[in-house]
This record gives structure tokens, sequence and C-alpha cells, in this order.
């Protein structure tokens, strides 16, 4: 199923504007782009797109009361930085599964959200990137996490979920 017509069967008779939670989980994007999604969502506080083939956040509208994003098993490698503009209130993001080669770009949203908004990200799920060099990134991504507070006990937390 395409995502427009995800979105509309997920509205249920609903405005957009009254929406709180979207799941689209396994629809397919045309062109690894989000297509459908507008800004009319503005009370959107969940969002799961997992496993829709997404490779673009280009195309994100604001969602200004976003604070969960659920973007696993996609084939996004880059452009996370339209994040920090268009989800300014994000506090959970899950990116496992993704093609995300150069760590530096969660770094830097993550520097921008602690730098810029002087809020804190509470995690950047990560688990299943690349094999190669797995070890290196995780022992360079905690000691980037140290800034941020809490980072241990939600490491264990998710840790025991998994």
């Amino acid at each position: 199923m395409e995502m427009k017509k995800r979105i509309n069967l997920e509205l249920r008779d609903r405005a957009p504007e009254e929406v709180t939670e979207l799941v689209l989980d396994n629809c397919l994007c045309v062109n690894g782009e989000i297509e459908g999604l507008n800004d009319t969502f503005k009370k959107l506080e969940f969002l799961s797109m997992a496993n829709v083939e997404l490779s673009s956040l280009a195309r994100l509208p604001s969602l200004n009361k976003l604070r969960k994003l659920e973007l696993s098993d996609n084939i996004i490698s880059g452009g996370l930085e339209v994040l920090a503009e268009k989800c300014p209130n994000l506090t959970y993001l899950n990116l496992s599964g993704n093609k995300i080669k150069d760590l530096s770009t969660v770094e830097a949203l993550m520097e921008m959200k602690m730098m810029k908004r002087k809020r804190k990200m509470k995690l950047v799920h990560l688990k299943d990137m690349r094999k190669r060099r797995r070890k290196k990134r995780r022992t360079r991504m905690r000691m980037k996490m140290k800034q941020a507070q809490n980072w241990e006990r939600e490491k264990r937390r998710w840790a025991s979920h998994t």
C-alpha cells in the first residue's frame, strides 16, 4: 500500500489536525521520499515510518509537537539535520537498520539539539548499523553522549528490551 493511501486509512474519518499518533510501518514510499504527510498534522506527537524504504527526510513537514520518531529499517544514509529544524521537540529517534555510514551525521544532530535548543535527546537508537567497525563506532558514540543526561540509564533500559 502506498504512503498516501495508508495515511488516509490511518486517519479513520478524523481531521489531520486532531491526530496525535500516526503509524505508517511497512507501506511503500515512492522514490524514497515522504508523501502525503503535510503541515496540517499540527498535534502529531508520535510518527512511525519503519520499513518504508525511506532514503530522504527532505520532504518532512514541520511537526513542532513531534516527540517520538521511528525510522528503523529504511535506507537513510544522511540528511538528519532537517530534524533539528522541523521537529524541535524530538526526544526519541530510532535509526536502527539504516545505512548510516558516518557517525558524524548523528553526532551533528545531537550537538544541535543540546547546544541550540537546550533540550537533550533521550536516546538515539543505532542498533544494527553496519557491522564493519561497529565496536569503534559504539565507543565514539558513548564518548560523545556523555554530555547527555541519563545516557547510561536509557542504554540499560533499552538493552533489557532487546
